[in-house]
Order: structure tokens, then C-alpha cells, then sequence
């Protein structure tokens, strides 16, 4: 059962830029998850590919439904220890694929350390490197890596074709500074989290709102303020109207102009071609 009393249907066309849609949690209702995102507004998703394995069923989806979808391919840093020159160049050649709109997730890490350091940031350099060759954007995660992060990114910065730093958690100096760098900043349900992202609410009120992307992060980070509380602890796109209003309350502007906005950027950056 799924429970939509509290969720109200966008009035403009929302796209979640973050939805990890591939992910086996979806595996038994994938069609029903994205019916429902479509009843609530949210009429374009970027899914997330996070290894080689997930950005290939990623690129199957956007097959099924390229007017609906786009995707990133890329390895994430807890991946990071497992690209060797093989997986790379079957990263490669996935990249390049018509469906994908973006390089990444890639990054840095250091709060779970899955990869070790040096390897999330050859890793990270790698992926960069072949964001400039397609000309594509990148798709940036970071974790209690910033300093790290920022410096490599900044070897990269003149040659990119853009990018976002997805499923931001960190506070007005982070935000700046990759804003200084040309960055959209992707903002999640943590904004409504009471315990760890009231400071977000502080932070997206300094973003310009030509910088600013809204995102599920499906199926982790299920807003913690929903009423009645879901079921399912699982994460939906049928929820980024909610994480709108969140970001729209904090900022106070009308979520429908917000919303406009957040997709008009959505589609400059993953749909340039179309």
C-alpha cells in the first residue's frame, strides 16, 4: 500500500534529476513507481548509474521510454577500487550511448571509505576526463571529502561541459564554492529531515534559482516529514513535489515558479539535445 493523502499533484512538469531506478528495490513494480511519479507532476527522470552493471540496465530504460528518461553512466566512489582499465573502457563506450546525458555518479567519499582514497580520486580524475572527451556533464557525489573534491574538480573546470553536484548535505561554503565552479547544486529530501538537513534550509535560500535541481535520490532519503508515514520506507519519485514545496517554504517563493524553473534547468543541462 501506498499512501498519497498528503501528496499533491504538481500543477507544472517536474524532473527528478536523481532516481536510482535501476536499483533492485524497484525490480517487482517499476512500472507502477513510475505511473505514480507520473500522476503527481513528475513527467521527466534522470536515473542514476552508479557502476558499469547499473548503468547498462539504466540505458535499457531510457530505451523503453526516451521521452520520459535520460541517464547517467558512471562509477561511484565506493566503486571505486573496481575500475581498471577494462571497466573503463567499457565505461567508455556506455557514455557515449545517445541515452546517456551525463558522466558520474562519480566522486569522492570518505564517510564510508568503501574504496580507498586513492583510488576514489584516480577513480574520480578518470571519469572527469571522460566527461571532457564525450562532452558531457558530470554527475558529482561528495562526502566528507570537500577539500579533496573541490581541488580535483578545479583541474577539470575549464574543460567541462557543466554538471551537478547531486544530493547536496553540506553547508553555505561548500555551496559557494561549487557554485563559483559553474555547478548546478541537486537538493533532496534531507531539506526536510529535522535532525540533519535544517541547515539546508539556510543554504538553498543563497542558491540562485538558475542553479538549483530538485531530486528523490529513490529509494534512499525518503523524506522524514511525510504524513501519514508511508508504508515503505522506500523512496519514490512521486515525492519530489513534496521535496519542491520543502525547498519552495524555505526560500519563500511559489512552488509552481519554482518548479517551472527547477525543470527549465533540468532540461538545459540533460536534454540539451532535445
Amino acid at each position: 500500500m501506498h499512501s498519497t493523502n498528503t501528496l499533491e499533484r504538481s500543477r507544472v512538469p517536474l524532473v527528478d534529476i536523481g532516481i536510482n531506478l535501476a536499483h533492485d528495490s524497484y525490480d517487482h513494480d517499476r512500472d507502477e513507481v513510475i505511473a505514480r511519479a507520473v500522476s503527481v507532476g513528475v513527467t521527466r527522470m534522470v536515473i542514476t548509474g552508479s557502476s558499469t552493471e547499473s548503468t547498462k540496465r539504466a540505458i535499457e530504460l531510457v530505451r523503453e521510454s526516451p521521452d520520459r528518461f535520460r541517464c547517467t553512466a558512471g562509477v561511484h566512489p565506493h566503486h571505486a577500487h573496481e575500475l581498471d582499465d577494462a571497466q573503463m573502457a567499457e565505461l567508455e563506450t556506455l557514455a557515449r550511448a545517445p541515452e546517456v546525458a551525463a558522466v558520474g555518479e562519480c566522486g569522492l567519499d570518505y564517510f564510508r571509505n568503501f574504496s580507498p582514497h586513492e583510488a576514489q580520486a584516480a577513480a574520480f580524475r578518470r571519469q572527469l576526463e571522460l566527461a571532457v572527451v564525450v562532452g558531457k556533464p558530470v554527475f558529482l557525489h561528495q562526502r566528507d571529502a570537500h577539500a579533496d573534491f573541490l581541488a580535483i574538480l578545479r583541474d577539470f573546470r575549464s574543460k567541462l561541459a557543466g554538471g551537478v553536484a547531486h544530493c547536496f548535505t553540506a553547508g553555505i561554503e561548500e555551496a559557494r564554492a561549487y557554485l563559483e565552479l559553474g555547478l548546478y547544486i541537486g537538493i533532496t529530501g534531507w531539506i526536510c529531515d529535522e535532525r540533519r538537513g535544517h541547515h539546508l534550509r539556510e543554504v538553498v535560500r543563497q542558491i540562485p534559482r538558475e542553479r538549483l535541481l530538485i531530486e528523490t535520490d529513490g529509494p534512499y532519503l525518503l523524506p522524514r516529514d511525510i504524513t501519514p508515514k508511508p508504508f515503505s520506507r522506500r523512496n519514490e519519485p512521486m515525492y519530489l513535489p513534496h521535496v519542491l514545496r520543502a525547498i519552495a517554504a524555505a526560500r519563500n517563493e511559489d512552488p509552481e515558479e519554482l518548479g517551472t524553473i527547477t525543470t527549465r534547468n533540468a532540461l538545459e543541462l540533460f536534454w540539451r539535445s532535445g
